[in-house]
């Protein structure tokens, strides 16, 4: 059986963000965006690396690729609930944009940055659909005129994936199933839906045995965090709903931050995405020395 959960973004970044495991993004990727956007190649631009985390390299947490074709792309998992994650999206997006410039390339030469966003909690209102895609249309006609076809986002909110393995049609259908049931899924024993593809069974395999023994302390290290964001917001909420809302979205707010500070960010840039005040996120960088 799986005992690690991939859910969990240093999980998540060791099995997709590896050299090793490049063919995994890739049909993980392929699987989200259109079929004529299909990837072949994919450069990591910041490989899964345990020394850049003991560093305090937060950002290591996301995946940075670019394709063959010269498209980029940024590929985060998300586990606990957060608020404010469409800013943090956008910022994201933006900053590989900004990337892009920073090795010399002129505005003309700016490619496609596709943001892959995977939520292990309910986000957008309204729908069902698990899988929703942004994109920049024009509003008086309703239509995409690829003027600015550089920008795509896509949510992945895996609460709303309620499919059985008989049920199951598409890849996306395939590996959203093994990031909600990795811990039921045994390599001796793949269901007949799963099985046909040598991607989700190389993951399956791999993740049982991903860890050494200093990366399984960082692994628990970061349940543990996890846990107790989650522990923070659910007490807030037994104070009452509404209050218990604000409060959680406050210590979201405060968690990204705290990454976008480790980043390097401006404050103006973090007030910006958060919404909080310069005042207090001074004061979370001062406490965070």
């Amino acid at each position: 059986m799986c005992k690690i959960n991939p859910r969990v973004d240093f999980a998540f970044k060791k099995l997709f963000g590896s050299e090793e495991n490049k063919d995994l993004l890739i049909s993980l990727i392929n699987s989200i965006i259109s079929a004529d956007q299909k990837v072949v190649q994919v450069e990591l631009k910041n490989p899964y690396n345990l020394a850049d985390y003991r560093a305090g390299k937060i950002s290591i947490l996301d995946i940075k690729a670019k394709s063959e074709k010269g498209q980029w792309f940024n590929v985060e998992m998300q586990i606990s609930e957060d608020y404010n994650y469409d800013k943090r999206a956008i910022y994201y997006w933006a900053k590989l944009v900004t990337e892009q410039l920073s090795e010399g390339h002129m505005y003309k030469e700016l490619k496609k940055t596709i943001s892959i966003n995977i939520m292990d909690f309910n986000f957008i209102p309204g729908t069902d659909e698990m899988h929703n895609c942004y994109k920049i249309i024009n509003i008086a006609t309703g239509k995409d005129d690829k003027l600015h076809d550089i920008f795509e986002l896509h949510y992945i909110e895996l609460r709303k994936f309620k499919k059985s393995y008989e049920e199951i049609t598409s890849v996306l259908d395939r590996w959203s199933s093994f990031l909600t049931t990795a811990d039921k899924l045994n390599k001796d024993n793949i269901p007949v839906e799963l099985k046909g593809d040598k991607n989700i069974v190389k993951a399956i395999s791999a993740v049982d045995r991903m860890f050494d023994e200093e990366e399984r302390v960082v692994y628990e290290t970061r349940m543990q965090s996890l846990a107790d964001v989650e522990g923070k917001i659910a007490s807030a909420e037994e104070k009452g709903i509404e209050k218990g809302r604000e409060e959680g979205r406050e210590a979201a707010s405060q968690s990204i931050a705290l990454n976008m500070l480790k980043m390097k960010a401006e404050v103006d840039m973090i007030a910006s995405v958060t919404g909080l005040s310069p005042e207090i996120i001074k004061k979370l960088q001062d406490n965070d020395k």
